[in-house]
């Protein structure tokens, strides 16, 4: 059974970790800001591969700081708490697997809704883009971040303890981030893929973006199904990623 004591001590110390590190401040939070700044500069110019209206994009920004974040940090952390022994010291307390995923999930969640509230106003005050707000759609997208989020904590705890080095880590999840961010029905439509098309419907991102694009973006496009569809994905990852944590080698 969790305890919420456990979860709210390990989380109290992994925020006080971030708050440690200007860098891990820095890519959180005005890291995807620049990218706003700059793709809305692209978009505006038309043409090519960006032909949608800014509001269009809004999923693919959001996915930006929901994929990479949980992926960077997560791998790292796996990585380096499994140098230095402290995933075996931590194998002697009370403290679960899936109590310290989940501490790290409230941790990285409450990251990821700060940047993407800073995204948004950033997207409405200087990209000037059209969002479809409802206090319905406000939930899904919500929703969707909390779900995604969850998902992609234990898809960076798999990369994590995988990988041999905190350094090897963090390459394998830009590896694997990057590519998902552009493939997965963010910022180019499947159909501009060619052959490579199929593999959209395979990645969990692209559910996330298609929820939150029905929710905020006014087109006529089914919203429970991609966030049915993202929980099932993400209930897989953040179970796999809680038995795959090194905690006794």
């Amino acid at each position: 059974m969790v305890s919420l004591r456990r979860v709210r001590g390990e989380a109290r110390a992994e925020w006080g970790s971030f708050l440690r590190k200007p860098a891990a401040v820095f890519f959180t939070f005005v890291f995807p800001a620049i990218l706003v700044a700059l793709f809305a500069a692209v978009v505006g110019a038309g043409g090519g591969f960006f032909e949608e209206p800014q509001g269009y994009y809004f999923a693919g920004y959001l996915a930006f700081v929901v994929l990479l974040t949980p992926l960077s940090r997560l791998s790292s952390t796996v990585a380096r708490g499994r140098d230095s022994r402290r995933f075996e010291k931590l194998a002697t307390t009370p403290l679960t697997r899936v109590e310290w995923l989940a501490a790290h999930v409230a941790v990285n969640g409450v990251l990821i809704f700060g940047a993407s509230v800073l995204i948004t106003v950033l997207l409405l005050t200087v990209g000037g883009a059209s969002l479809s707000f409802t206090p319905a759609s406000a939930v899904v997208t919500v929703a969707a971040v909390v779900v995604a989020v969850a998902g992609f904590c234990g898809l960076g705890v798999l990369i994590g303890a995988a990988v041999s080095s905190e350094d090897g880590a963090i390459a394998v999840s830009n590896g694997v981030g990057f590519p998902m961010l552009f493939l997965a029905d963010t910022f180019v439509a499947p159909d501009a893929l060619g052959a490579g098309a199929p593999v959209v419907e395979a990645l969990p991102l692209t559910y996330f973006s298609r929820a939150v694009r029905a929710a905020t973006f006014a087109r006529e496009e089914a919203v429970t199904e991609p966030l049915v569809i993202l929980a099932v994905f993400s209930a897989a990852l953040f179970a796999a990623g809680a038995y795959a944590l090194p905690w006794q080698d």
